[in-house]
């Protein structure tokens, strides 16, 4: 299994219709990426977030899955409509099969 964790703050200008097209955008990824086992985007709650308030958390069958889902139209998208609201953003990946 491949997982690929998005930690995200996004600028002043990220107000709650930008969050709607956010999870619009999350919707149809899970309605169309093949062999996703998850996909969500919603809010970090932890305590230790370092100041990044939002996420992505997917678990693909493999990473070729993702690599697929990487390239796909609507991530290449969904990426085009985040990035002018990306204030700082780190990524997580982890294959469990190469673990």
């Amino acid at each position: 299994m491949f997982h690929h964790v998005v930690l995200m703050e996004f600028t002043a200008d990220a107000d709650q219709r930008f969050l709607e097209q956010v999870e619009a955008y999350s919707e149809r990824i899970r309605r169309s990426a093949p062999n996703l086992l998850r996909y969500v985007f919603g809010r970090n709650v932890a305590s230790r977030s370092g100041g990044f308030p939002y996420g992505i958390v997917s678990s693909f069958v493999s990473a070729a899955d993702h690599d697929a889902y990487q390239t796909s139209a609507t991530h290449q998208e969904m990426k085009a409509y985040l990035t002018p609201y990306i204030a700082r953003i780190v990524v997580c990946e982890m294959d469990e099969d190469q673990s």
